[in-house]
């Protein structure tokens, strides 16, 4: 099948990536002029004029993400090269919280909790009993059930220390808004599934390095193409012509249009994969639902009122430097409210990047640019003890899906021959870039099974 990927974030290049292990010729329209999407690096500057890369928001992985550590391996990144491996580790500046031992699984955790600094008996014991809970449950909950709820058994400092900064780490959604039943998804996969899956792994490259750079060359060496500035702005199907492929389905080609598309707008298509956000996708499937069949028309209503029904949280990082500045660890949790908002610092001159350099993040943010970087300054110099310059700060209002109980996910198919990927897109994971690539990987899949 020729097929035609818009978007070139994780989701629309793993998608392609995928489509070409199956056989399929793939070709990647990315409107702008960079690869990985909303996890892509960006150029900044020091306060003293030093040129360096930053990314635009400052991510993790876990061992868990089988499926993202799986598709860099096969475009030709070693993780071991690219990543640093440490076993979970959720401590703050003054060593309280709780750090994994290298174990065997689930021993890690077991000796983790036993272990944490700061915790009372009492502490570990309501963790232990809610871990086995949940456990023999099988880490399955009622679907509408919030993270507070699940967790109003534990102490108040193990809600604080360890449950909140989790759940919105992962979730991007604070734990009276999360959804339980995600939360425990990633819970099983990174505490109780395979070796190593609660390591976390800190990119010690940009984002750009780390995985869709390595996916665009590796398409274009297997017979795809990715182009950059290529805007895709309408959609159609060609009602009057088949192609030689699509006899077999009796599916009529799709026609693209836009900016910088070149010979693509005069290409044939069998199936189109939508992989941009969420309202972009939705944008452009209204236009085309205005000349789609009645048929073809009541779906894409229907997949659009669910994707517009969508809540997004916003990330904001905030880049700070010092000259002299050297975390006790390369991630460091912090604790935080309304007037200091940063839950995770990171020290990006350990990770590969300048010396003196830091990431604060904020998830689920609210606020704007400069409020937010004013207060992360002022955290900094309460809870670090450090006089920061501030170098940049990113915010993306559209980072993540709100990961609410009982959320209604758009599907993966929109149409025939037509579908979506994301990590909006209806999957087991929260917004992540293994649910991305997850779920790029399952609309390939979905195309060779013929299931779309």
């Amino acid at each position: 099948m020729n097929i035609a990927i818009v978007g070139a974030g994780w989701a629309g290049l793993a998608a392609a990536v995928t489509a070409i292990q199956n056989g399929h010729v793939a070709t990647v329209l990315e409107a702008t002029d960079a690869f990985g999407g909303r996890a892509r690096a960006l150029k900044g500057i020091l306060p003293d004029g030093t040129p360096i890369t930053l990314d635009n928001g400052q991510h993790i992985l876990i061992g868990a993400y089988s499926e993202t550590l799986r598709l860099m391996r096969t475009v030709g990144i070693e993780s071991r090269n690219v990543l640093l491996d440490m076993p979970i580790t959720l401590q703050f500046p003054d060593g309280r919280g709780i750090r994994f031992p290298d174990w065997p699984t689930p021993l890690d955790a077991l000796s983790g909790i036993l272990g944490a600094r700061g915790w009372s008996l009492g502490d570990k014991v309501s963790l232990l009993k809610a871990a086995l809970r949940w456990r023999f449950n099988g880490f399955l909950c009622d679907a509408h059930q919030n993270v507070a709820d699940l967790c109003r058994d534990l102490t108040p400092r193990i809600n604080a220390e360890l449950i909140e900064p989790l759940c919105v780490s992962a979730l991007n959604t604070p734990a009276d808004q999360a959804s339980a039943s995600v939360f425990l998804r990633v819970l099983r996969d990174a505490l109780f599934g395979a070796a190593g899956g609660s390591h976390l792994l800190l990119p010690t490259v940009d984002l750009g390095v780390l995985f869709p750079q390595a996916a665009a060359s590796w398409i274009a060496q297997h017979g795809g193409q990715v182009l950059l500035k290529a805007r895709v702005e309408t959609l159609a199907q060609d009602l009057t012509q088949t192609t030689s492929q699509l006899n077999a389905t009796s599916q009529s080609p799709w026609r693209l249009s836009g900016q910088g598309l070149g010979s693509v707008a005069d290409a044939d298509f069998d199936a189109v994969i939508w992989a941009t956000a969420s309202s972009n996708t939705a944008s452009v499937l209204m236009q085309y639902g205005l000349s789609a069949p009645e048929t073809i028309s009541m779906q894409l209503q229907e997949w659009m009122q669910t994707t517009q029904a969508l809540r997004f949280e916003a990330i904001a990082t905030v880049y700070a430097w010092s000259a002299s500045v050297t975390l006790a660890q390369p991630m460091l949790a912090l604790r935080s409210d309304v007037d200091h908002p940063a839950q995770f610092v990171f020290d990006r001159g350990a990770l590969g990047g300048p010396a003196g350099l830091l990431a604060f993040v904020v998830s689920a943010s609210d606020g704007d640019r400069a409020t937010i970087q004013a207060q992360v300054l002022a955290q900094a110099r309460a809870q670090l003890g450090l006089t920061l310059q501030p170098v940049q700060t990113v915010i993306e209002k559209r980072a993540t899906f709100a990961c609410t109980p009982g959320l209604q996910r758009p599907a993966l198919q929109i149409a025939p021959g037509l579908l979506a990927c994301g990590d909006y897109v209806a999957g087991p994971y929260p917004a992540t870039l293994e649910g991305a690539v997850r779920s790029g990987v399952a609309a390939a899949h979905a195309l060779t099974a013929g299931q779309a």
